[in-house]
């Protein structure tokens, strides 16, 4: 068995929440540096460029790369012979989130209640996802998620009967109602399977992948470049200026359903899709 002090968990939420806010993960700046030669239209390009040099310029300043930091996004991978000591974990992640986001001078955007509408003041609490794996380590995942794609998601909750070509249409159709509000070139996490609640979380996992690695089933990872290949089809383009890059990656994550169901959710993430993780 062993140890692992909360204060350890909290300072490395804290980096993390500053690192994801100010840095993007390697392999997405890789595409939106590429995304120019990729993208056919004129404004397009212009935005590329753009968009790269906010990237340039958030790497000089250490400013943030977007200024809506997010809602802190929390998945934590528990090794069950962890023995967590100093106290409470939520709040151990909540006293990281706070120090990062009001040390990072980060934007504060989370409010107490959804009707009440009071801002918390230091972006807790955060969204916390618990999974207990084997092992005695902790993997840290902060994934800030901004409200301007976030309010794009969609799910449907579809019969067997659906095709393939339904399940490609339901997520071509979401990106088209989205248009430019997710601040396109963007990221596209798709959920398929569980139940109603499990299939949106599964979405949300999906845009922690690295843009760069595959659904590890052929199925899956075909059926990745057939809705990417379907949603630039649509020509919104960089911000919504028109072009033939809307969508830099689709990534898909299954899990198993009940036989009189078939799920699916879609999580949108803009150009800055951001994460940042560490191992504890």
């Amino acid at each position: 068995m062993r140890e692992l002090h909360t204060d350890r968990i909290t300072e490395t939420v804290r980096d993390l929440c500053i690192q994801a806010n100010k840095e993007l993960p390697a392999a997405l700046e890789q595409c939106i540096r590429c995304g120019s030669a990729k993208e056919q239209s004129a404004a397009g390009k212009a935005v590329f460029a753009d968009l790269c040099a906010n990237l340039d310029a958030a790497r000089e300043t250490g400013l943030p790369i977007c200024q809506d930091t997010g809602m802190a996004v929390i998945f934590m991978q528990i090794g069950q012979d962890v023995h967590i000591t100093g106290g409470d974990l939520r709040e151990a992640v909540n006293k990281g989130v706070a120090a990062g986001y009001l040390e990072g001078y980060l934007r504060c955007s989370v409010v107490g209640d959804p009707l009440e509408r009071v801002n918390t003041g230091n972006n807790t609490p955060a969204v916390l996802h618990l999974d207990i794996v084997p092992g005695e380590q902790i993997r840290i995942d902060v994934c800030p998620k901004g409200f301007g794609s976030e309010n794009m998601s969609a799910l449907k909750m579809l019969t067997p009967a659906a095709s393939e070509d339904d399940i490609v249409g339901f997520v071509t159709d979401a990106v088209a109602h989205a248009g430019s509000n997710p601040c396109p070139p963007i990221v596209v996490g798709v959920g398929i399977g569980g139940d109603f609640e499990q299939c949106a979380y599964l979405a949300k996992k999906a845009l922690c992948r690295d843009v760069a690695v595959r659904n590890p089933k052929p199925l899956y990872a075909a059926l990745e470049e057939k809705m990417l290949t379907s949603v630039n089809r649509l020509g919104i383009g960089p911000q919504g200026f028109g072009g033939t890059v809307t969508a830099l990656a689709v990534n898909i994550e299954q899990a198993p359903t009940h036989i009189a169901g078939l799920p699916v959710a879609v999580n949108v993430g803009c150009h800055v899709t951001r994460h940042a993780s560490a191992v504890l």
